[in-house]
């Protein structure tokens, strides 16, 4: 049986509260830039948050080692 690598679970741990974090706040802010706050808001935010996250953690977890490579070049034309 293979085991997962720590670093791994961290990664998708990561992925997990990073996709959520700013899944739930940017849907809060733009839906309440496009409807206001009224009765529905509540359920209105829940559910595109729910839905930003169904499409920000694969994406988090995927692009995360690509702006880390991206980072790290960029940071390396800096330092000469």
């Amino acid at each position: 049986m293979r085991r997962i690598k720590p670093a791994r679970v961290r990664q998708l741990v990561f992925g997990v509260y990073m996709s959520g974090i700013m899944s739930f706040l940017m849907s809060g802010v733009i839906t309440f830039l496009n409807t206001g706050i009224d009765a529905g808001f509540l359920a209105r935010w829940a559910t595109a948050g729910l839905v930003a996250w169904a499409v920000a953690f694969p994406l988090v977890t995927f692009i995360a080692p690509l702006a880390g490579r991206l980072t790290e070049g960029t940071l390396r034309l800096f330092e000469s």
